[in-house]
């Protein structure tokens, strides 16, 4: 039987912090104790359904950040639908 990983490096995952926010970004490097991810962005209800905003408004939104993973409730490898979403937003090519 083949066992496949929930999700690896370079994957579109998302994350669901203690705070209740859960963020949807490109998973760079993994550890014990922090999370290296590359432009994430937040989870937002809009009218027209879920929707993606920057996750920090005050940095360049392109910058790797490290989350610590105690602050981290789960992770996930990302809905294929919302992972579409981000790609399009953070790379502005759109997927069919």
């Amino acid at each position: 039987m083949l066992i496949e990983a929930p999700y690896k490096v370079g994957d579109t995952v998302s994350f669901k912090l203690s705070s209740g926010e859960e963020i949807v970004a490109r998973l760079e490097a993994e550890s014990d104790k922090s999370y290296t991810l590359n432009k994430p962005m937040v989870i937002i209800a809009q009218q027209q359904g879920l929707g993606l905003a920057p996750f920090m408004f005050s940095v360049p939104p392109d910058g790797k950040f490290s989350l610590t993973a105690t602050s981290v409730s789960c992770i996930a490898k990302t809905e294929t639908g919302i992972a579409k979403q981000y790609i399009e937003r953070t790379t502005g090519i759109a997927l069919q």
